[in-house]
């Protein structure tokens, strides 16, 4: 048996979304059908590929070797429909993009334009918690992949394209509101929301707080920035958030930005890649693209 192309984006959709079911969804196709493709390389290799225990997939040595390679020709081969496509005067292919979650708030408008230039580039974007983001950063899922606080164990290029600013809001009848030059000592008893533990936001906070030897009371946790906005809408503490994600708040005057001594913090965003991975022409584009636009 020859190995087609299909079997090995079904192997590296199964891979990448942590099993069967998974692939199955993203690639619309029957579970039975992503087991089958499965199972036919593992006939043609005669080795596991994957290994459940319990009701986890792991992927065997073989497997990540194959997986490393699918990647690769996956690669090469959008490459080559790329170039051939510029040939053609015609950029086209696929362009695979990933973002922390606050990039939901200006991610979309870049690749909304980009994609209006280039109408046959095919754009896939995955926003995710900094932890989901690393382990795809990691495992070569993405062309660029978009984040705030870069990794320190991880060799990366990274490419600085925006800057951005973190302020604290509160809600407009909050007592510190009309206050100027605040300190942060001020806030020392106030209650605060936090992102998960690892999310890049939170470092962000946790930085803030031992550079002024601050010991916050913390109240909340929360898994997203928009449940914290509107926790913080709803008066129940404060938060640290990128004021390119409060825009429609502010517009609508449900929040304002206090007036605190060291703010606004200056905070970049990047394009971030693997050191020695090779760009797609469409993604090599985009990234072009990104830091004229910006």
């Amino acid at each position: 048996m020859s190995l087609t192309l299909h079997q090995l984006k079904t192997f590296m959709a199964v891979v990448e979304h942590g099993g069967i079911t998974a692939a199955a969804n993203n690639l619309h196709l029957t579970q039975p059908a992503v087991s089958i493709q499965v199972k036919q390389l593992e006939d043609h290799y005669g080795l596991p590929l994957l290994e459940v225990i319990g009701k986890k997939v792991h992927i065997t040595e073989a497997g990540k070797r194959l997986y490393k390679t699918a990647k690769e020709t996956h690669e090469c081969l959008n490459s080559l429909e790329a170039e051939v496509s510029q040939i053609q005067g015609c950029l086209k292919g696929r362009l695979s993009v990933a973002g922390v979650s606050t990039t939901k708030y200006f991610l979309p408008r870049f690749l909304g334009e980009f994609h209006r230039q280039y109408p046959h580039v095919e754009i896939s974007l995955k926003i995710s918690n900094r932890g989901e983001l690393l382990e795809r950063l990691q495992n070569n899922c993405d062309d660029l992949v978009i984040m705030s606080q870069l990794p320190e164990k991880v060799s990366i290029v990274a490419e600085q394209f925006l800057e951005d600013e973190l302020v604290i809001p509160v809600p407009l009848d909050h007592p510190l509101a009309k206050k100027k030059s605040i300190s942060l000592l001020e806030l020392k008893n106030e209650p605060f929301i936090l992102r998960e533990p690892g999310s890049g936001t939170r470092m962000v906070m946790e930085q803030l707080f031992r550079k002024n030897r601050l010991n916050p009371r913390i109240v909340m946790e929360l898994g997203s920035n928009s449940a914290i906005k509107q926790a913080v809408i709803a008066g129940f503490g404060l938060s640290v958030f990128s004021k390119m994600s409060l825009e429609q708040e502010l517009v609508l005057k449900k929040l304002v930005i206090l007036d605190i001594q060291g703010f606004p913090v200056q905070h970049c965003w990047y394009a971030v890649r693997l050191k020695g991975k090779k760009l797609s022409p469409i993604a090599t584009n985009f990234l072009h693209f990104l830091l004229a636009h910006s």
